[in-house]
């Protein structure tokens, strides 16, 4: 096809182009409207591309952005194109292919990915093969220009490269690729590898016949001079490592002292590839055989890779020491997300919370740091062969701590504190011995003059809070907490941040350990609310509502509730309802009106309207939304955040939440916010149900017949916290309705034996719809006990392990009343009752009573000979424990 464009419309677009390069933000908004108005004409894409392809008399940047232009329109409009124009681009874009200057040759490789992606490559059948043949011209910009533009469609569809649809172009494009391994273009060398790199993750078949030779030239261009290519290796090397291990293993000595030399590069995004090595290499079964004779070279290079480099410190503003009066900027906040409500049952295992993210908040400096980098990587990289190691590496980090923390160079000091934080959770056991004197000098360090010293130091404090607080307090905690908080007034912003994230996991670790200090505590925090600026201020609302869920009713004292409430009431006050500060200041709310209880009645009228107020305005916009399709979308996290607030006064207040709601629609928006599409707006609004029921039936009593078939349907255990909060509102309200759940008991029964009995239900649910099952059992034995055998071994083995409490009460009485009415159902599984009945460690005389009568009954249904041939089968500690509680 053959089109010359007219001079006026060349005119007209290249002074477009031109204008669209201002800064002027009105010009720009002219520039974009009149794109718009010309992509009413087809041929205005053939403009473009003539301009990018062969308007060689203009300078590059604004051929390059006609590129760009006709790539967006591509992206958008390509399917409207009429085929001869999309066939007219193609053509002229593989003519161009290798024009002399590379920041064209790059544009039109972005143009033929995109026509690649969005018309699919099964309908440019002649591009790879164009491409390919290309690679073999004499002319260097033609051959690197086809390379880059083939890296960009293996980047894009590595899938489809390799699937029947397209012939398996891969089995030709993967061996000619290796061929230019050896290119002496280190551009080309480059590209080649990039594009192989791109098959390993999906082990694509043609990669895998070629395994041995890739691998070989990998090792070849290993001490290339060019640092892409050197980046391109380790890169390579570090995903064959996941995927085919078998074939590294041989060379395993050679990899890992390449890659320790790699660690060390002078430039630092080769050093950076290679240290993900060392991140990888943890995770398989043989790190710690083929890496132990390494980790003395190792360590001091990962150590060496967490300092802070020069460029690091001026982003950071690493030398400004005081800037706690400069107000921040929006954009340097991050969003938070809230976490909302679940119910769980207290079980008897301590647990270890397995979402340790902490290594990350401390690692994130600041918004112009925060992508990964060789601090990082390095950092991260100690923390997991820490894990791999345990205490065997001490012997081997000791040292280069000694060396490092001590250090008269700030830079270096700094990065041993945060090596001694990233050894923490691997080598606790073989530090303690080290601790009493590592504590008091990182406490010292704690008022170090550089703030980047002073705030690692908080994080490293919090990795070791465990130990400190089950030491003598006078020793190390109460020293711990007076300079935190000392820190928590500093006058560097990133220090109070670090000191306020580090206070609220010494409060987790303490929880009632801090109550004799609880008014200092106090003190300091409100006070610091009237200095921090924006983003710490949203911190510090964590740190308080932590301190409030650790130390609990503690908190319920007159002295303390009028150092605390004011300033965030008058915090409340100022905030408007769109603000996205209320967020973490109700969340803050919550934990303190759960903790104060009664103490919190003089302030919860208004914090209880407003939050009606939020919930309502939320449900209008989205039925407004509904009916008009412009409308903006309600943000309904601060719904989500208002009902959880709303659960924790009822569960604080108790009874006294009653006189606030009597005079409130709440039960007519819980019922909405119970059908919203959003999970979890669902998730709390049941979690709120359960915790009205438990405070205030009577008000929920009336709308019954509504919200138990809505119950019934959230009964999914595909939304695990929907369900899970839906199973417990059903356990509270039947223990509140009695014999009048019959009436809905078949709108929830079979979805609880479903989910009882699922694979791999989560332990949270399990134990929940246990004593769900339970409860229902207790108030309608007759309706439930039929179903005894479908449910009663699994019921037994998921509340084994719970400990004594209310819920489990409730439940076994359930249990005992279903046996007494169906004793057949539980026969077959009465081991695993024997062994249930067995977790108690208190139970209540009177279920004491139940439980021995049944065991009893069984025994004498039986016999003598028979019982002791089915004790005979117990474990040996079950039937002494049955012998001491039941007598039996």
């Amino acid at each position: 096809m053959t089109w010359e464009p007219q001079a006026e419309g060349l005119q007209q677009i290249i002074t477009i182009l031109k204008q669209s390069q201002s800064p002027d933000t009105a010009t720009q908004m002219a520039v974009q409207l009149k794109l718009e108005e010309l992509n009413q004409y087809p041929d205005f894409n053939n403009y473009l591309i003539y301009v990018l392809t062969k308007l060689k008399s203009e300078d590059e940047p604004t051929r390059s952005l006609s590129g760009l232009i006709l790539k967006n329109n591509i992206r958008i409009h390509g399917n409207n194109l009429q085929p001869e124009i999309v066939e007219y681009i193609k053509h002229e874009c593989l003519q161009a292919i290798g024009d002399p200057s590379a920041l064209i040759r790059a544009t039109v490789g972005i143009l033929i990915t995109t026509i690649a992606s969005n018309g699919g490559l099964q309908n440019w059948p002649q591009l790879l093969p164009s491409l390919c043949d290309m690679l073999d011209s004499q002319d260097y910009n033609v051959c690197e220009g086809a390379f880059s533009a083939l890296q960009k469609i293996c980047e894009d569809s590595a899938e489809i490269l390799d699937s029947a649809a397209l012939n398996r172009p891969l089995n030709v494009m993967i061996p000619k690729f290796l061929q230019y391994f050896s290119h002496n273009s280190p551009k080309i060398r480059s590209h080649a590898i990039a594009c192989i790199n791109q098959f390993i993750v999906n082990r694509s078949q043609a990669l895998m016949l070629h395994i041995d030779t890739f691998i070989e030239s990998l090792f070849n261009l290993s001490s290339d001079e060019d640092h892409e290519v050197r980046k391109n290796v380790c890169h390579g090397l570090v995903m064959l490592l996941e995927v085919r291990m078998d074939r590294l293993l041989p060379h395993m000595a050679q990899i890992i002292e390449y890659m320790l030399i790699r660690t060390q590069d002078p430039d630092e995004g080769v050093a950076l590839e290679a240290s993900e090595f060392w991140l990888s290499l943890a995770e398989q079964n043989i790190c710690k055989e083929v890496l132990a004779p390494y980790l003395g070279q190792l360590a001091p290079v990962l150590v060496r890779g967490m300092r802070y480099s020069e460029i690091d410190i001026i982003l950071l503003k690493g030398n400004v020491e005081e800037d706690d009066m400069v107000p921040d900027r929006e954009e340097d906040i991050r969003p938070r997300f809230h976490k909302s409500r679940t119910h769980t049952v207290k079980s008897g295992e301590t647990g270890v919370d397995e979402d340790d993210d902490d290594f990350d908040d401390v690692l994130d400096d600041d918004s112009s740091l925060s992508e990964w980098n060789l601090r990082k990587c390095s950092a991260a990289a100690l923390d997991v062969l820490a894990n791999v190691f345990r205490e065997e590496c001490l012997p081997i980090v000791l040292p280069i701590l000694k060396d490092t923390l001590f250090h008269q160079e700030w830079v270096i000091k700094e990065s041993g504190v945060l090596a001694l934080g990233a050894i923490a959770e691997g080598c606790m056991q073989g530090m303690i011995p080290h601790l009493p004197e590592l504590i008091p000098y990182l406490i010292s360090c704690l008022s170090d003059k550089k703030a980047l010293v002073r705030s690692i130091t908080c994080w490293t404090l919090s990795r070791y809070a465990n130990w400190v607080v089950n030491q003598p307090h006078d020793q190390y905690l109460k020293p711990l907490m007076e300079e935190l908080l000392k820190r928590i007034l500093d006058s560097n912003k990133r220090v109070q941040e670090a000191a306020c994230s580090a206070f609220a996991t010494l409060e987790e670790e303490a929880c009632t350990e801090l109550v004799p200090y609880l008014e200092y505590i106090l003190k300091t925090l409100v006070f610091a609310f009237s200095k921090y600026q924006h983003k710490n201020l949203l911190i510090l609302y964590d740190a308080v509502g932590t301190l409030a869920d650790s130390v609990g009713h503690h908190l319920n004292k007159p002295q303390y509730i009028d150092i605390l409430m004011p300033p965030l009431i008058e915090k409340w006050n100022l905030l408007k309802d769109d603000d996205k500060d209320l967020f973490p200041l109700l969340e803050c709310l919550s934990s303190i009106a759960t903790a104060l209880q009664s103490g919190f009645l003089p302030y919860c009228d208004p914090v209880y309207q407003r939050c009606i107020s939020l919930i309502e305005q939320t449900l209008n916009q989205d039925m407004a939304c509904k009916s008009n399709p412009g409308f903006e979308h309600p943000d309904k996290e601060r719904m989500i955040v208002a009902l959880d607030l709303l659960s924790g006064l009822a569960e604080g207040l108790d009874g006294h939440i009653e006189s606030l709601v009597v005079k409130s629609n709440i039960m007519q928006l819980l019922y909405q916010c119970m059908q919203d599409v959003l999970p979890e707006v669902r998730q709390s609004s049941f979690a709120l149900l359960g915790d009205l029921t438990k405070a205030c039936f009577q008000h929920v009593h009336p709308f019954m017949s509504e919200f138990f078939p809505i119950l019934g349907q959230n009964l999914n255990p595909d939304y695990i916290s929907v369900c899970n909060n839906a199973t417990w509102a059903i356990g509270e309200i039947c223990m509140k309705l009695g014999e009048e759940t019959r009436q809905y008991i078949h709108l929830v029964l079979n979805e609880l034996f479903v989910i009882i009995n699922r694979p791999n239900t989560p332990k949270t649910l399990l134990e929940n719809t246990a004593i769900t099952i339970g409860r229902l059992g207790y108030v309608c034995p007759v309706e439930v006990a039929p179903y005894l055998p479908e449910f009663v071994r699994q019921w037994c083995t998921s509340l084994r392990h719970i400990r004594d409490n209310d819920e489990k009460d409730s439940a076994f009485r359930g249990m005992c009343h279903m046996i007494t009415v169906n004793p057949g159902g539980v026969v077959p599984d009465f081991i695993f009752f024997c062994d249930a009945v067995a977790s108690w460690v208190n139970p209540p005389q009177d279920l004491h009573q139940m439980i021995q009568k049944i065991l009893h009954g069984f025994k004498s249904q039986v016999g003598e000979e028979n019982w002791r041939r089915f004790v005979d089968q117990f474990p040996q500690n079950l039937s002494e424990r049955l012998v001491a509680m039941y007598n039996i």
